[in-house]
Order: structure tokens, then sequence, then C-alpha cells
């Protein structure tokens, strides 16, 4: 049995489509974070201000590149 608040699991729209992707669903104010090759396993969670802190940081690296 799952259960796992996130049940909306969603890859990014710049994925090409295979199973190499983290995939995210949100529950509550905290979003998941799983691999997509093995829905099954561990998620990880974070509160929806940490997970906005790490996307902008991850976006921000991206444009000094």
């Amino acid at each position: 049995m799952n259960d796992s608040p996130f049940h909306r699991w969603r890859k990014s729209t710049r994925s090409s489509g295979g199973d190499n992707c983290v995939e995210v669903a949100v529950a509550d104010r905290i979003v998941g974070v799983r691999d997509s090759k093995d829905p099954a396993g561990g998620i990880l969670a974070f509160d929806c201000d940490a997970w906005t802190r790490f996307v902008s940081d991850i976006q921000m690296r991206d444009l000094s590149e």
C-alpha cells in the first residue's frame, strides 16, 4: 500500500521523455522529489520555501555558466 501524500508526479518539460529524470509532486506545501527510474523507491521531501530557494539557486547557476 502506498501511504505517500504525493499523487500527481510530474517531470520537467525539458525532460527528453526517458526515465533519467527526477519527478516532483506537491502535497500540503511539501514538495516531494523521486527518481523516475524507481518510483517505488525513496522520496525526498522539502518545504515549499526550501524548494523555491533550491530551484532559484539552480537557475542562477545556469545563467552564470
